[in-house]
C-alpha cells in the first residue's frame, strides 16, 4: 500500500480545512515519510502557492490604498520597488512615458540596486515609431527578453538595449501602460541575471502595470493641480509682498512697518528681549526737490534705501514712514547696539556718490534712536517708543543734522 493511501484521512481533512481558512503552514512538522508522500507534497506546494498569492494580493491592496491618497507617479513606483522584491524578481524598475508628440518615448523614472556603470538616464528619449516598443503598445501584451546580449546582437541599432546592458541588466520584462485602450508608456522590470522571467511572472507584472496606468492620469492631474496651487501661492505671496512695499523705494510701506513694529514689540515682551527703533530723515530734501526737480528727489530716495539696505541684517526691517522719513526696527538689539548701527548708516549715506544734472550732490541723514531694555522694565506702547525716536531725531536735526541722537531717560 502506498503512503498516500496510508495517510490518515483526518490529517488530510485538517490540512484542507487549514487551507480553506487561510492557514497555509502545517500545524505540526511532518515525519520524513509523510513529507515525501506525493499527496502531502502537492498539498504543501498548494499551500506555498496560496500563501504567496495571498501575500501578493495583500501587498497590491496596500499599494492601491496608498495610491488612493493622491501620490505622485514617482511615489507609486518607489512604493512598488520597495515592497515587491520578496514576490517577484527584479533588480531594476523603470518607467517611460510617451512624449506629447506621440512618436517618442521618454525615460521618466528608474530605480536600481545594480552597481554598474551609468546606463539609461532619466530624460533619455527614443523614437517609438517602428520600434519593438511600438509593437508592445499595439498588442497590449508584455514582452520577455531573457538574454539582452543576444537581443542586442540581433538588434545592434537598439541604443536603449546597449545602455541597460552597460548598467548591468541582462533580462527584462516590459509591460505596456494603457488608459482606456490608449498606450501611454511602459513599465520595465529588469534583472542582472539572464533567464529570470517566465510566463508565471506576467500576471503580477501586468496587474502592477494596470495599477500604474490607472493612476497616471490621476497623478498627472494631481501634479498639474499641485503646480497650479504652487503658482497661485507664489503669485499671492508676490502680491502680498508688493502690497507691503513702497512703490518708489521698495522699502516696507507705513502700514507694513507699523504692523511689524507691533509684532516685534509683542515678541520682545514675551521673550524679555530688547528692541531698538531708529527714525531717520533725509537732510535738506526739499532743497534737492526745489533745485533739481522731483524726479531727482525720487532718485535720491531710491539710492538712499539701497545704501541703507546694504548695511542691514536679514532680521532688520526698514520702512518708509512718510516723505523722506524712514523707520528701522532692530530686533534683539539694545540702545547701544542701535547707536552703533545708526552711526554706520549715517557714515554710509554720507559717503554716497550722488550725481544730479552732471554735478555731485552731498546727501546726509539725521537719526534718532530709542529702545526698550530687557526683562525687568515696563515695555512702552509702540506709539511711545516711536515718539521717543522722533524726539531724538528732532534733537539731531536741531543740533546741526548729519548726526545720531539717542533718547535717554
Amino acid at each position: 500500500m502506498s503512503l498516500s493511501t496510508a495517510l490518515p484521512p483526518l490529517q488530510v481533512q485538517a490540512m484542507i480545512r487549514d487551507l480553506k481558512e487561510g492557514r497555509f503552514a502545517p500545524r505540526q512538522p511532518l515525519c520524513d515519510d509523510l513529507a515525501r508522500d506525493p499527496l502531502m507534497v502537492e498539498l504543501n506546494e498548494l499551500a506555498d502557492s496560496l500563501d504567496r498569492r495571498f501575500r501578493e494580493l495583500h501587498r497590491l491592496q496596500e499599494i492601491a490604498a496608498e495610491v488612493s491618497k493622491g501620490l505622485f507617479i514617482e511615489d507609486t513606483l518607489t512604493l512598488i520597488y520597495d515592497t515587491f522584491a520578496e514576490f517577484i524578481p527584479y533588480d531594476r524598475i523603470g518607467c517611460a512615458l510617451l512624449c506629447d508628440d506621440g512618436i517618442r518615448v521618454r525615460s521618466f523614472w528608474s530605480k536600481s540596486r545594480i552597481k554598474q556603470l551609468p546606463g539609461l538616464k532619466e530624460g533619455y528619449r527614443a523614437k517609438l515609431t517602428g520600434s519593438s516598443l511600438a509593437q508592445i503598445l499595439e498588442t497590449g501584451e508584455p514582452r520577455i527578453i531573457n538574454d539582452l546580449e543576444v537581443y542586442l546582437a540581433e538588434h545592434p541599432r537598439s541604443l536603449s538595449t546597449r545602455l541597460v546592458l552597460r548598467e548591468g541588466v541582462r533580462s527584462s520584462l516590459t509591460c505596456p501602460l494603457q488608459v482606456d485602450g490608449k498606450g501611454i508608456g511602459f513599465l520595465f522590470f529588469s534583472s542582472a541575471r539572464k533567464h529570470t522571467y517566465q510566463k508565471l511572472h506576467q500576471e503580477v507584472f501586468v496587474y502592477l502595470a494596470r495599477l500604474v496606468s490607472s493612476i497616471i492620469e490621476k497623478a498627472q492631474l494631481y501634479r498639474q493641480v499641485h503646480e497650479l496651487n504652487a503658482q497661485l501661492e507664489a503669485a499671492l505671496a508676490e502680491l502680498k509682498e508688493r502690497s507691503c512695499r513702497d512703490a518708489l523705494t521698495g522699502a516696507l510701506n507705513r502700514g507694513a512697518i507699523m504692523e511689524h513694529f507691533e509684532q516685534q514689540m509683542q515678541l520682545a515682551k514675551r521673550r524679555g528681549e530688547p528692541l531698538c527703533l531708529i527714525m531717520l530723515d533725509l537732510d535738506h530734501f526739499k532743497q534737492i526737490n526745489d533745485t533739481h526737480g522731483h524726479p531727482a528727489g525720487d532718485h535720491v530716495l531710491q539710492q538712499l534705501v539701497q545704501a541703507l539696505t546694504a548695511e542691514l541684517r536679514e532680521s532688520d526691517r526698514l520702512g518708509r514712514y512718510g516723505g523722506e522719513e524712514f523707520i528701522l526696527l532692530l530686533g534683539e538689539s539694545d540702545l547701544a547696539e542701535g547707536a552703533r548701527v545708526a552711526e554706520r548708516l549715517r557714515a554710509r549715506v554720507e559717503a554716497m556718490d550722488i550725481v544730479l544734472e552732471g554735478q555731485g550732490v552731498p546727501v546726509t541723514i539725521s537719526l534718532g534712536v530709542s529702545g526698550v531694555l530687557p526683562m525687568g522694565t515696563t515695555y512702552p506702547a509702540c506709539a511711545e517708543l516711536l515718539a521717543q525716536a522722533d524726539r531724538a531725531l528732532y534733537q539731531a536735526k536741531r543740533t546741526g543734522r548729519n548726526r545720531v541722537c539717542l533718547h535717554e531717560e
